[in-house]
């Protein structure tokens, strides 16, 4: 059968994945992580458009139905370029939740962690201009948290200062909801609950996008038949094998097989 594939620049984007399955667990997934190239967020648009380009047509050219874009900075850089590449494939992407944010903030202020290219990108421009609603929103670029995800350093005391310095400004404005706008920070909800204690709402995407990915199957006709059989799950990196799937495994992710992404060394080259 032919796999939902999903992409992102590291092990971020599996926390998408891990909905998708809870939700629709006989699809078949395949899962590409560009630790190669990881992070995404300080490269310019242009070139994380040719990135996201590389990494659909791998998917593509290995059975993928749909694509899911598992990614915050490829969602607001290529999600538009990718749909006019390859029209013949389904996308669906990531929208930071400002929307849900705006209704439920009882201060009227909604924080936004985020990495740098996401924030300045168009999308999430798009979505604050269209869904504030009167709400402050206070963006928050977090420089580093990718890195320090990547390398599995989730309770260092470095992870902890940046996460302080990151959500200060947000508590200091008076934000009570803030949302995730990187599929990488939801990896880190006990680091930052302890931070922030219970009372400040925190808000992933990836639940929405899991159902929007049913709602896209639905509509094209490519729902898999039910067979009562879970799908299979399986993970391709141009990084390292081995240290993906330690990380897979700390984190209690989806299990599946993990490989090496054939022709990686023409796909750092995209």
């Amino acid at each position: 059968m032919q796999p939902i594939g999903f992409f992102d620049s590291g092990v971020g984007g599996i926390t998408v994945l891990r909905e998708v399955r809870r939700l629709l667990p006989e699809e078949d997934l395949l899962y590409l992580a560009d630790q190669a190239r990881c992070p995404y967020g300080p490269r310019p648009s242009d070139e994380l458009r040719a990135i996201a380009a590389a990494c659909a047509g791998w998917l593509i050219e290995h059975g993928a139905k749909m694509v899911v874009v598992a990614c915050n900075t490829a969602s607001a850089a290529a999600l538009a370029d990718l749909r006019r590449r390859f029209p013949d494939t389904p996308f669906v992407g990531m929208v930071p939740p400002v929307k849900p944010a705006v209704a439920h903030t009882r201060s009227g202020v909604v924080g936004v962690l985020a990495t740098p290219a996401t924030l300045a990108g168009d999308l999430l421009r798009d979505v604050i201009d269209h869904w504030a609603n009167g709400a402050r929103i206070v963006p928050q670029a977090c420089p580093g948290l990718v890195e320090r995800i990547e390398e599995g350093a989730f309770d260092s005391p470095e992870t902890v200062a940046l996460l302080r310095r990151y959500v200060a400004p947000l508590l200091d404005a008076g934000a009570d909801t803030i949302v995730l706008g990187c599929t990488h920070y939801p990896l880190l909800l006990p680091q930052l609950r302890a931070l922030i204690g219970n009372d400040i709402r925190l808000l992933d995407a990836a639940p929405a996008v899991a159902q929007r990915v049913a709602q896209v199957l639905r509509e094209c006709g490519l729902t898999r038949p039910p067979t009562g059989t879970p799908g299979s799950v399986t993970y391709a990196t141009t990084g390292d094998p081995a240290r993906l799937a330690d990380l897979i495994d700390r984190l209690d992710l989806p299990r599946g097989g993990v490989v090496a992404a054939a022709g990686a060394s023409a796909f750092r080259k995209a």
